[in-house]
């Protein structure tokens, strides 16, 4: 969920408690295992919340300059931070 957020991702949700997603889920994939992703655009479909990452990353990155991580060491307002 945290890369669909940074990527500004629209997706569809769906809540496997339902029995009618559930059955779509287990005649798409074969089981009842989440997270799965149905990438419709570039026709793939995957389990593993790694392997999902990876793709979206893959395939809906946006390509910018790395940035430095960064430590606050006190409990004052970062300027860089809070502008």
């Amino acid at each position: 969920m945290a890369v669909i957020d940074r990527l500004e991702l629209e997706v569809e949700m769906k809540d496997v408690t339902d029995s009618e997603v559930e059955a779509e889920l287990i005649a798409r994939s074969g089981k009842k295992q989440i997270p799965y992703l149905v990438d419709t655009k570039n026709t793939a479909e995957m389990f593993e919340s790694d392997a999902i990452v990876t793709h979206l990353q893959t395939h809906y990155g946006k390509v910018t300059a790395p940035t430095r991580p960064r430590m606050h060491i006190s409990d004052n307002a970062c300027v860089s931070c809070e502008g």
